[in-house]
């Protein structure tokens, strides 16, 4: 009975707001998040922008991270009191029970404009990864046009990387030594990989690497390399990266 009794719910609390290819965004959240008319939250699949609250606890705090604010309005004057259109992957919830998806107004496709404007980054990760190599695309061309964030970041040094937690930014530096867990591959830009920055590719995103004829623990040691994502806090600073378009060779030493 109680199952039946939620499934009554959710039916009612949907309709008529189910069609999510004609579907009305009632407010933006941020840059990469918006409410849709049904009550759901969507996050753009794909895509990460600088955050407006950071987690702290439990608890979400506002506190904007540079270029947090230009994204979010960004988003607001594509969609916010708009119809869209959402295209799935295949996940289509995030552990937040948030919904995943692409978003599409008319002729644009919001989230590739986010990343060709310069207000994201890629953040791809398995089994979401329809659009990767547009996406990608979409962010070579916007760095190369100094769109954005891209026009006023200057890479940082990865010693550096620790002073800029929770923000998007691009890291430069050697890989001195490299690791395969269980789990993932990290690249170690320093001796002590608890206080040193990391870049970690994850398992499910090796194959990307492997596509490429690229074994990562192996092909990247030693290289100057250059890497753009948000730097969050683990064992010492780290970005997270699946694909070998995410990382730049700057030599072959």
């Amino acid at each position: 009975m109680r199952v039946l009794f939620l499934f009554l719910v959710l039916l009612i609390s949907c309709s008529p707001y189910c069609d999510y290819s004609h579907i009305k965004v009632v407010e933006v959240i941020d840059g990469d998040t918006v409410k849709l008319a049904n009550g759901q939250l969507l996050r753009y699949i794909g895509i990460d922008t600088p955050e407006v609250r950071i987690k702290k606890g439990n608890i979400f705090e506002y506190n904007p991270q540079p270029f947090s604010l230009e994204a979010t309005q960004f988003n607001r004057e594509l969609v916010e009191n708009k119809f869209v259109r959402i295209e799935f992957d295949i996940e289509k919830y995030d552990r937040y029970g948030r919904i995943l998806g692409y978003c599409f107004l008319e002729d644009s496709f919001v989230n590739a404009a986010l990343l060709e404007e310069g207000y994201a980054v890629v953040y791809t990760r398995p089994p979401n990864v329809k659009y990767t190599d547009l996406f990608v695309r979409r962010q070579r061309e916007a760095r190369l046009n100094k769109k954005g964030m891209w026009g006023v970041y200057e890479t940082i040094g990865s010693g550096e990387a620790q002073e800029y937690i929770n923000q998007i930014r691009s890291v430069r530096g050697r890989v001195v030594d490299t690791y395969k867990s269980a789990n993932a591959v990290f690249l170690n830009f320093g001796p002590d990989y608890k206080t040193d920055f990391t870049v970690v590719i994850f398992n499910d995103c090796v194959k990307f690497f492997r596509k490429e004829s690229i074994e990562p623990e192996i092909f990247y040691k030693g290289k100057m390399i250059e890497v753009s994502g948000r730097i969050r806090a683990y064992n010492g600073p780290e970005i997270i990266v699946c694909t070998p378009s995410q990382i730049h060779i700057l030599d072959e030493k």
